[in-house]
């Protein structure tokens, strides 16, 4: 397939060690920036993954991408962010998924989400709502946006589904506190899920990075 066919623009790293399924490694940036922004650590994660760094839909100036328009002032009839957008991006990435299943030699069963900040957002949606198509979630210094969750979520099957969360203590984009709410919100689903916070701002800590490598070879 052509790359200007897939549904989303991206980035591929190749497993390390070629098999004829490799589990699947999305990666989805934060708001502001691009494809190239996680993929920049795509090398130091485990050698399996056939690794997808995607790029959001909608141009931001003068370089960045986003997954939906963030209402800084509260225009938006005071919410923070552009809902509608965000369920577009939703279904854009679902999308894409089944393109990136069909057209790599990836493992369907096998998708690990990773996403920072709005692609941490994007990610927990996703997840949430095809809960059938993920079996794992990185979701890095963001939160559950129950608004662009799918109607009926709560029925689905989470029994496959892997969570592991984390955040900065001194976030001043993404408040801890509303990260804070995403393991008590997951164990009411009975999702298996990990939660951690590290001393820093609106970032990936050193040790944050060494958890998530742990994490991610353990849930392979």
């Amino acid at each position: 397939m052509e790359a200007e066919t897939f549904t989303l623009h991206h980035l591929v790293r190749k497993p390390k060690k070629p098999v004829d399924k490799a589990p699947l490694l999305i990666m989805l940036h934060g708001y502001g920036s691009n494809e190239e922004d996680l993929f920049s650590f795509a090398d130091e994660l485990p050698d399996e993954f056939f690794i997808i760094s995607v790029r959001a839909p909608y141009p931001l100036p003068p370089y960045g991408n986003a997954w939906y328009a963030i209402h800084w002032d509260g225009s938006n009839n005071g919410k923070f962010s552009d809902d509608d957008q965000a369920v577009i991006s939703r279904e854009k990435i679902v999308q894409f998924l089944n393109e990136v299943t069909e057209n790599y030699p990836v493992d369907p069963k096998n998708v690990t989400l990773l996403g920072f900040s709005q692609g941490c957002i994007l990610s927990f949606s996703v997840a949430l709502s095809y809960p059938e198509k993920i079996k794992n979630v990185v979701g890095l210094s963001g939160y559950i946006n129950q608004e662009i969750l799918k109607k009926g979520y709560e029925n689905n099957d989470f029994s496959n589904l892997s969570v592991y969360s984390s955040h900065g203590t001194a976030d001043q984009v993404i408040p801890v506190a509303w990260a804070r709410k995403t393991a008590p919100f997951l164990d009411a689903l009975n999702v298996d899920n990990t939660y951690s916070e590290f001393p820093v701002g609106h970032g990936v800590a050193p040790q944050n990075l060494m958890e998530i490598k742990a994490w991610l070879s353990k849930h392979l």
